[in-house]
């Protein structure tokens, strides 16, 4: 498998991202965009830095609804967009596509395969599905003794009391899930009989995965590459909630993890055969050891992509795009790195009808520049989903150094105030 050069962005930035020197070359040509509910990485990320490249887009859904609502004029076309035969032909009926992108985890797979029916640049789905199913991903892993994770699968027809080798404690997960979806901690067998069937009545028919709870400390990795060349743009420590949930609370930037974990993330990114594009990595670091949590080949979500671009002063959504118009990476992204940042998640922690929240804002507090986004509305009633679906707000923050960072945040938290009636 290929080895590509890892390089870490040094020079400074203008401190918004712009698009990339030479973008007037992509004007005019024409971009799919794969995607299913919208989201804040395609509606504040993706299509902002499309229209900025002067591509033409058109966007393939299974919601045409919800995006035309969100995005009036924006060319949408219903699709079943889980299905690559689905795709393929309502590509071939519209008009030729000079690429075709997603950042959802779910369509990754799909998007490889379309754009490699039709010769474009493309993620190799092997490794999309690698990403994907984490019962192969830990298969493919395994061959690496530094990542080796004792994993069990269950497949959807099977009795859950006739898995053998579960290695208590262990995380129980869906195999094909995400954003801490259905995620577990779990003791015991008693523990483990209850929660398969839990899981399985929100979710029949599907694959589960048990694995050995890894302790230690977790973080991210976010690199973005072109096949040939890969760039390390820092990452993220992750804050998470008590167990048995792993309900990401806070996130603080990371410019640089220390060599070793970085080298040893990047061995097993090469192993899946990741490289093109952009791709977050999870991880946990006991005793100077990094394994593996799991392998989301797209962007960070949850306002973090948007957070990076901000911080490191690129444009980082053009990059990406580019990468998948044919394009190479420069040899220096030109990234700052005398920035902080930290995302901050309020929960709901129970469910009810949510009566009385903040609303949007953009402050400046000093040095610092601070994003609050509501996640719920207010008049809307949720069951307490244990995910990141009990986020009622994202709190997004920048500034010269940690400590001013720190402090905004936890001052603008401490002046708010989210009622839930039960």
């Amino acid at each position: 498998m290929q080895t590509m050069q890892t390089t870490h962005s040094t020079e400074l930035a203008p401190a918004t991202g712009g698009a990339p020197p030479g973008d007037q070359a992509a004007a005019g040509l024409h971009l799919y965009l794969l995607a299913l509910n919208p989201t804040d990485s395609v509606s504040e990320g993706y299509l902002p830095a499309a229209r900025h490249l002067g591509l033409d887009i058109t966007l393939l859904t299974d919601q045409p609804e919800a995006h035309r609502a969100r995005h009036p004029g924006l060319t949408v076309l219903e699709c079943d967009v889980r299905d690559h035969h689905a795709v393929i032909s309502t590509v071939s009926a519209h008009r030729a596509p000079d690429a075709i992108f997603s950042n959802s985890d779910h369509l990754q797979t799909v998007t490889a395969l379309a754009a490699g029916y039709f010769g474009l640049p493309a993620k190799d789905w092997r490794a999309t599905l690698r990403a994907k199913d984490k019962a192969q991903m830990r298969r493919a892993l395994a061959a690496t003794g530094d990542h080796h994770v004792h994993s069990v699968e269950l497949n959807a027809d099977q009795d859950p009391a006739t898995l053998t080798g579960v290695p208590y404690p262990c995380v129980l997960k869906p195999r094909e899930g995400v954003a801490s979806e259905d995620v577990v901690h779990i003791g015991d067998e008693a523990a483990f009989l209850r929660h398969c069937a839990e899981i399985r009545s929100r979710r029949p028919g599907a694959a589960l995965v048990a694995e050995e709870y890894l302790p230690g400390e977790l973080g991210t990795l976010e690199t973005l590459g072109d096949g040939h060349r890969r760039h390390v743009i820092g990452g993220f420590a992750t804050d998470l909630s008590p167990l048995p949930y792993f309900i990401e609370e806070r996130l603080t930037y990371v410019p640089a993890h220390p060599a070793p974990v970085v080298e040893q993330v990047l061995a097993a990114l090469d192993t899946l055969g990741i490289g093109f594009g952009v791709c977050h990595t999870e991880f946990v670091v006991h005793r100077g050891r990094a394994r593996i949590v799991e392998v989301n080949y797209r962007s960070i979500g949850d306002q973090g992509d948007l957070i990076l671009q901000r911080l490191l002063g690129i444009p980082l959504f053009a990059h990406v795009l580019l990468v998948h118009l044919g394009r190479r990476l420069p040899a220096d992204l030109g990234a700052r790195t005398d920035g902080a940042a930290r995302l901050d998640y309020p929960l709901a922690d129970r469910a009810g009808t949510l009566t009385a929240a903040p609303g949007p804002a953009d402050l400046t507090l000093g040095d610092v520049t601070l994003t609050y986004r509501p996640a719920r509305a207010v008049g809307e009633r949720h069951p307490h989903y244990r995910t990141n679906r009990d986020y009622l707000g994202i709190v997004r923050a920048t500034g010269p150094d940690q400590p001013s960072v720190d402090r905004a945040v936890t001052g603008f938290l401490a002046r708010q105030s989210w009622e839930i009636t039960p």
